[in-house]
This record gives C-alpha cells, sequence and structure tokens, in this order.
C-alpha cells in the first residue's frame, strides 16, 4: 500500500488527475471546480500522520472543520468543543484509507478504511469531508465501526466520483432523513440515531439510475 499511497500523494501535489496520468504537473487552464480524490486521500493521509507525530486530539483539530460532528451518546454533537477538552494519548490511534467517494465538482467526499487502536482494538472509520474556499478539505462528520478482526487491507484504494449528469438535478435520497448535500447535489449524506441508540451513517452518490447508497455504516450505542 505504501507505494499506492506514495503515489496518490504525488497525484494529489501535481493538482489535476489527467497531469499525474501523463506524469508532468498540469499547466492548463484554471477550470470549474471539480472532483479530486487523491487530493482527499492526500489529506486523509495528512490527517493520519499528524495525528501520530502531533498528537491524536490536536490532528482532529486541526483537520476538522468548525462545524465538525461526531455522535455522541444522545445523537450527533459539535466536535471542536469536545476536542478542545481532551488531551492527546499518549500513543494517537492510526489508521489508513481504502476507498474515496466524491461528488462531481468535488465540494464533498468521504472516505471509508481500517484504524487500530493501542490496545489492539481495530474496526472501519469513514469520513466526511468538505472543500473549504481556500480548495483544502475538512472533514465535517467522523464515525468509527469497531470489528472483532482487523479489516482486511485491498491491493488499491478505490477511487469513485458521482456520475456528473445528474447535477443540479436535487434526487432526494431518502425523504425521511436529515439529508445533506454536496454543492451540485451529486452526493448525499446523512446519519441516524436508532431508538436504541444504534448509530448509522449513509452515503449516496449519483449514478445513471439516481442517487445510489455506496455506504452505510452502522455501530452500537456507545457504552455508559
Amino acid at each position: 500500500m505504501k507505494k499506492i499511497f506514495a503515489t496518490i500523494v504525488t497525484c494529489a501535489l501535481a493538482g489535476a488527475l489527467s497531469a499525474c496520468a501523463a506524469g508532468q504537473r498540469y499547466k492548463g487552464p484554471r477550470l470549474a471546480p471539480t472532483a479530486n480524490p487523491s487530493a482527499v486521500i492526500a489529506t486523509e493521509l495528512a490527517f493520519a500522520r499528524a495525528a501520530r507525530e502531533e498528537g491524536q486530539w490536536t490532528a482532529f483539530r486541526q483537520f476538522g472543520a468548525e462545524n465538525a460532528l461526531i455522535f455522541g451518546r444522545n445523537g450527533a454533537i459539535e466536535a471542536q468543543p469536545w476536542l478542545r477538552q481532551q488531551e492527546n494519548p499518549a500513543q494517537a490511534v492510526s489508521w489508513e484509507p481504502f476507498a474515496v467517494w466524491s461528488s462531481c465538482d468535488g465540494s464533498l467526499a468521504a472516505t471509508r478504511g481500517s484504524y487500530a487502536e493501542p490496545d489492539g482494538g481495530t474496526g472501519y472509520f469513514h469520513t466526511v469531508w468538505e472543500r473549504q474556499q481556500d480548495g483544502t478539505y475538512k472533514w465535517i462528520f467522523d464515525f468509527g465501526t469497531p470489528t472483532e478482526f482487523a479489516p482486511a487491507e485491498p491491493e488499491i484504494i478505490s477511487a469513485n466520483i458521482a456520475d456528473c449528469k445528474l447535477a443540479d438535478k436535487d434526487v432526494v435520497a431518502d425523504p425521511a432523513l436529515n439529508i445533506r448535500r454536496s454543492a451540485d447535489k451529486t452526493m448525499a449524506w446523512s446519519f441516524q440515531l436508532g431508538e436504541n441508540g444504534k448509530r448509522t451513517l449513509y452515503v449516496w452518490t449519483a449514478d445513471k439510475d439516481g442517487m445510489k447508497l455506496v455506504l452505510e455504516a452502522a455501530a452500537d450505542p456507545i457504552a455508559e
């Protein structure tokens, strides 16, 4: 995976997927905002590295948007106020991405991968990213789902981009949920706290037939 990671980071710094494919830096005119999954993966990797080198909660604060949310015992809570009250553990959680989904315009993205805790706990992480005005990505929702065994590492990181043909069509993913959409409406996400305390994250992207559920992650209630 290390070679794949290095390639993705190099591509993100080059600024365009087409430039990466050609092995050279993009020098063309500035185009309208578009998907850049390599930049999202590069940010996820930098986030994980910062957690190791600067401290777990320091990194979460640094890479999180001001309006970022996390699951609390009774539903989603504002992440930044909670994070400011936390002290960095002696050893941070480590993680690596397995997949990325992006809206057609790149304004919204989601990543999924595995994490490993210092005490041996493992699971999947799921992060929703939002592009900021300066072009960087900040996470706006983060959610982990524990597993008994460490998730199997894929050979490559998969990148998935929403179908641009449905841009601005405002296709409803699920009217029963509080849907949050990308700027071009080709990607959507939502979270839900069930009556039994079960926590669930949903992510949809547009395909030729409408909005398709591409990520559904659920975890048991937070222990008292």
